[in-house]
């Protein structure tokens, strides 16, 4: 979270092994090495340090390299200070989560909190219309939401709240004015919707730790009758379009004049399905060589593969966060969290979570951990991502 210093893991795998009983179990895996430094945000208070986790998390890792803190580098990494970026998955509030949302909003997602207020910057997708009116769209599912809806993710630590997905427009263009609407009376910091394309594809920008981050989200998933309607462009409001694909690239080229990490949040996939489809796996080469350093994804509901696509760390599916899902596969669900140090990707950690009986996600305890930790780096090999970084 923006606000507090990310815990220094610097770690060997044996120093890993004494902080976490589960360590050994996860070495295949990867070993990992950071270099890290504390923590701090343009125009925030000086952040407090905070303990490591013990839970078990399965990674991937980079070689790294120590670089003087504060340091000006030609090399690709900024500064030279590590930042960690938490990504959670579809979060809605259709029934029955509208009655708990009515109730307690503000611990909602307290089963996860801490590995999102752990990282240095959070990112989640919220799946929902904003609002009470609008029309509703001709569709199989139609998600709306009150403003409220915000209050579970800033309360646990949400920095960035994606919104270019296939419910955001449910309610058509008079929802869309209301969801406008509650997120500036609201402040919240939500990207890929717009009055244009221009507001839609614009970047959530922030520098930590020194570091100058960019977090662009947009949906390759929109129904074929509603394309037209829900497409932001220069004179219409709506999602930035993933189908709009120079209009993407474009975007994260623009991101990358100024930014020392790239970060492409997207709504893309096949739904219920582990392996990412042919157009995923077209799309993520082509965000890689725009220049996006991170790529993370949701929308199958399932969790999908995490890896490398040469230096760049691509995450296909993160499956559901907080949904109503009640088929075993639909309640696998974690935390990603990626260190960066400006475009070179030190680490990529996956901790379980499993959604409940009440909806809400909690992380696994480590006895639980070792099983999903085990089907997710199971995934890779079908996304065609490899388990280190290639390349320069």
């Amino acid at each position: 979270m923006l606000r507090r210093e990310l815990w220094c893991l610097g770690s060997t795998a044996v120093l890993r092994s004494l902080l976490n009983p589960w360590a050994l179990l996860i070495a295949p895996l990867a070993l990992v090495s950071t270099a890290c430094s504390g923590g701090d945000v343009t125009a925030e208070p000086a952040p407090t340090a905070i303990s490591t986790t013990t839970r078990p998390v399965a990674t991937t890792s980079a070689p790294t390299t120590v670089v003087e803190r504060g340091a000006a580098t030609e090399n690709g990494i900024g500064n030279g200070r590590p930042v960690s970026i938490a990504f959670g998955g579809d979060v809605h509030f259709a029934p029955p989560l509208d009655s708990t949302l009515a109730r307690s909003p503000l611990d909602m997602l307290e089963g996860v909190r801490t590995a999102l207020e752990s990282a240095d910057l959070s990112i989640v997708n919220l799946e929902t219309a904003i609002g009470t009116s609008g029309e509703r769209q001709s569709k199989s599912f139609t998600f709306q939401a009150p403003p409220a809806a915000f209050e579970p993710l800033l309360s646990a630590g949400v920095d960035v709240i994606g919104m270019a997905n296939n419910h955001a427009l449910d309610y058509g263009q008079p929802g869309l004015t209301e969801t406008l609407d509650a997120i500036a009376a609201r402040s919240a910091p939500v990207i890929g919707i717009g009055l244009n394309d221009s507001a839609a594809f614009a970047p959530f920008t922030r520098t930590v730790n020194g570091q100058r981050i960019a977090v662009i989200a947009a949906t390759q998933v929109l129904d074929g009758n509603l394309v037209a309607a829900w497409t932001a462009t220069d004179t219409h409001a709506g999602v930035a379009s993933a189908k709009r694909v120079d209009r993407l690239l474009g975007a994260v080229r623009e991101a990358r004049r100024s930014a020392d990490t790239v970060v492409v949040f997207l709504h893309w996939g096949t739904e219920l399905s582990h392996c990412p489809n042919a157009a995923q796996l077209e799309l993520a080469p082509q965000l890689v060589e725009a220049g996006a350093d991170v790529i993370v994804g949701g929308h199958a509901h399932r969790v999908q593969g995490g890896g490398y696509l040469g230096r760049a760390y691509v995450e296909y599916g993160l499956g559901n966060l907080m949904f109503y899902a009640k088929v075993g596969e639909g309640r696998e669900t974690g935390i990603l969290t990626v260190t960066v140090t400006g475009r070179r990707v030190d680490d990529a950690a996956w901790q379980p979570a499993r959604i409940g009986g009440d909806f809400r996600p909690n992380l696994e305890p480590p006895a639980a951990a070792v099983a999903p930790l085990g089907r997710w780096a199971s995934y890779r090999a079908c996304a065609k991502l490899a388990d280190a970084p290639s390349g320069g």
